[in-house]
């Protein structure tokens, strides 16, 4: 099979924001507790961070981390994680059946983002809570000092503020599992009044207010209208929520499901545009899409672990997804998604971080090591920053159960002009070679490969373990040509591939 894409510097879908490769740590299973938090391990930081695991996060450059849920804000008392740790009361955490000690709260995950060399992006519990709750928090986190929450942060043992700029207005209200659920015109006011008094707080900040959790919500896309309806000149963005998974066993659907969020993502940019000429707002909404992943290997091993507890155990061991070769081409299909879709989709988090469906894996007073996925996230996180650019794509496609026709070979490209680099990250979902010539000539003739890297593996169900920590992983190649302007390259079945040229 033969593909031909066309690449021109000219030719630009958006300015990435960086903040599209972020990502999200609850307090939910071992993200937190074993997983970037294990005091007396052999890497343990002064406060008892694990520094094998801010490591790995650096690695990644995630330029944002979601915090603290997901489920588990929306019956949350920030107020437990602050002040003296013996002092912090123990919670039952009703999202997910378990206890909660409060041993980690704001001021340790904010010491952990500078360590991590990233941000915090702080969700309000409008679920149990609500304006009163979300301006205190705030307070708290951003006043310099001289009022009643600030000068308890300072005596909290931090002065100045964390200058918190990204919120997002709750989690997941449409969700009738979540605590607090309200229908879209509930939702939609407490959303409301709950910007305008952190917008008369402080007018530059970011606020992201819930859109649906899933694309197969019956409330979905009226959700959106009506929320976007009594929110849209006050808030910056909606939240998207989508997971992935193959309970059928079938790869061929199964790696055609991007055009399922594609289509999301799209509908969702129609609404927003329709509320905006429904308002005559010059003001431009875009999409937060902050939880997204392969989420389904671990679902029965969750149900035992739940139906076996005794009590309310204290972070077990949920969630914890083994990702498989097949996930990479998924992660890479998804990212590929969002950057095409970069125009609208500004923010992005991966769900999750550490342990609980996430490309890091701890063991607990053991080491930490990659999933399968880390890597076609580590390579669009380092390498996919600039401009996203438009390209022409002409090829073999396969029609598939769940999206109808779509393309053998996808493809994303981004440019870094001040790295003088141009980026493809390409995923052959087919069972077929594919041949693909790449017409760069608008980049000039003094071109180079700088790096091409190649994920690859003769079984799809092929993991990552801690015995086997290298099973899966990128290995460099040199099959490309390039002369002329034109880059030739052979992407075998159903493999994943970064090529990045010097311009």
């Amino acid at each position: 099979m033969k593909v031909s894409v066309v690449a021109h510097p000219q030719f630009v879908v958006a300015d990435i924001d960086p903040r599209l490769y972020g990502s999200f740590i609850e307090h939910l299973g071992r993200a937190v507790y074993t997983g970037i938090h294990e005091p007396g391990h052999a890497t343990a930081d002064a406060n008892g961070m694990r520094r094998d695991v801010i490591d790995l996060v650096k690695e990644l450059d995630v330029p944002i981390v979601r915090y603290p849920g997901g489920n588990f804000v929306s019956a949350y008392n920030w107020e437990d994680g602050v002040g003296p740790k013996e002092e912090r009361p123990v919670r039952l955490d009703l999202a997910w059946h378990t206890s909660e000690s409060n041993e980690v709260g704001l001021h340790e995950f904010a010491d952990w983002c500078v360590s991590a060399n990233t941000e915090m992006m702080l969700a309000v519990n409008l679920g149990s809570r609500g304006l009163d709750e979300a301006r205190n928090l705030l307070e708290y986190a951003n006043h310099p000092g001289g009022s009643e929450w600030s000068d308890k942060r300072i005596a909290n043992g931090r002065k100045e503020p964390f200058d918190v700029k990204l919120w997002c207005l709750g989690n997941e209200m449409d969700g009738p599992w979540q605590i607090g659920h309200k229908t879209a015109d509930e939702y939609g006011r407490l959303a409301h009044e709950t910007a305008k008094a952190m917008r008369a707080f402080d007018d530059k900040l970011e606020l992201i207010v819930c859109g649906s959790s899933h694309s197969e919500m019956p409330t979905y896309p009226e959700w959106e209208a009506t929320v976007l309806d009594h929110t849209y000149n006050e808030v910056d963005y909606i939240s998207l929520h989508m997971y992935f998974d193959n309970q059928a066993n079938n790869t061929p659907n199964y790696l055609a499901m991007n055009r399922k969020l594609d289509d999301y993502i799209m509908s969702v940019a129609g609404v927003i545009d329709y509320i905006k000429a429904k308002k005559r707002s010059s003001k431009q909404v875009y999409i937060s899409f902050d939880e997204w992943n392969v989420w389904y290997h671990s679902k029965e091993q969750d149900k035992k672990i739940l139906e076996g507890a005794d009590g309310w155990p204290f972070a077990p061991p949920l969630l914890e997804d083994i990702y498989n070769f097949e996930d990479v081409l998924q992660v890479g299909l998804i990212l590929n998604t969002f950057i095409r879709r970069s125009h609208v989709v500004r923010i992005a988090c991966l769900a999750q971080l550490v342990n609980v469906i996430a490309p890091i894996m701890t063991a607990p007073n053991g080491p930490a090591w990659r999933q399968t996925i880390y890597y076609p996230f580590l390579f669009a996180s380092r390498f996919g920053r600039g401009k996203a650019l438009d390209l022409k794509v002409a090829g073999p496609t396969y029609r598939s159960d769940v999206a109808g026709d779509v393309s053998c070979l996808d493809v994303s490209a981004v440019h870094d002009k001040e790295g003088g680099a141009v980026s493809f990250f390409i995923v052959n979902r087919s069972d077929r070679v594919i041949e693909a010539e790449f017409d760069l000539a608008a980049f000039g003739r003094n071109l180079s490969i700088a790096d091409h890297q190649v994920m690859m593996h003769a079984d799809l169900k092929a993991v990552n373990s801690e015995a086997n920590m290298m099973n899966v992983a990128p290995k460099k190649a040199d099959t490309a040509v390039l002369a002329d302007g034109r880059l030739s390259a052979t992407f075998a079945p159903y493999s994943y591939q970064m090529v990045r040229i010097k311009v």
